[in-house]
């Protein structure tokens, strides 16, 4: 086993942290949002009383929820230059990019678990309160958007965290589409400098440390949630 270098990591950190680093917590920022975003709307077509609403989005959670994300990232990658050609009627596929591509995925992929987190925070509010809203002349939307929704999302915000650190994990795995993410930095680092031990056993523990600490504040915050509950 050669000798560990340190110093291969100090001077690495910088493009590191810049190229790779940056551009892991960007994905997983706007992928975690938008994945928001579209779960609750999704949770709310399985919730609403409109057969086609509910049957669609229940089909579009299992399908999502069955395919490993590797092969989503795939899909999506090679699939959305020809979406776009169809709907802007162009006579080629339109080039969308590699991190166009990786965001729709992560956003449409994680989109499926943050319904069922969302449906299961919904369900979780009193019926009583939906009655009472309807008393006061609400409408449904108004009932979802005012009453349920926000009560939701304080009560499944851990889980919503939780899942979150998992999107951050999982964006390594854009190393498929020829990324650099922070992984992939890394792993261009160790292939460069013929340092695989220093920069793989480096991302693990960067790795690590972020989604720890972060597991830490999510318990704190669920307990936080708990007392006053």
């Amino acid at each position: 086993m050669p000798q560990f270098d340190f110093d291969i990591i100090l001077k690495t950190l910088p493009y590191l942290l810049r190229e790779g680093m940056t551009f892991t917590l960007t994905l997983t920022a706007l992928a975690a949002l938008g994945g928001l975003v579209l779960g609750t709307l999704l949770a709310l077509m399985r919730l609403a009383t409109v057969p086609g609403l509910a049957a669609f989005a229940t089909a579009y959670v299992n399908l999502m929820r069955s395919l490993p994300l590797v092969l989503v990232i795939f899909w999506f990658y090679f699939l959305v230059p020809y979406i776009g050609q169809v709907i802007l009627r162009a006579d080629r596929p339109v080039e969308v990019g590699a991190f166009a591509s990786a965001l729709i995925t992560f956003t449409m992929f994680e989109a499926a678990y943050f319904s069922e987190i969302m449906r299961a925070g919904i369900q979780s509010i009193p019926k009583g309160q939906l009655s009472a809203g309807y008393a006061l002349g609400l409408t449904y939307r108004q009932v979802m958007g005012y009453i349920v929704v926000p009560q939701a999302l304080r009560n499944m915000l851990p889980v919503i965290l939780t899942q979150t650190i998992v999107l951050f994990q999982d964006t390594s795995l854009v190393y498929v589409i020829s990324i650099t993410d922070f992984l992939g930095a890394a792993s261009k680092v160790a292939q460069r400098d013929g340092r695989l031990i220093e920069m793989y056993l480096f991302a693990a523990l960067v790795y690590f440390l972020i989604s720890f600490m972060a597991s830490l504040l999510v318990k704190r915050l669920q307990a936080r949630t708990a007392i006053i509950r």
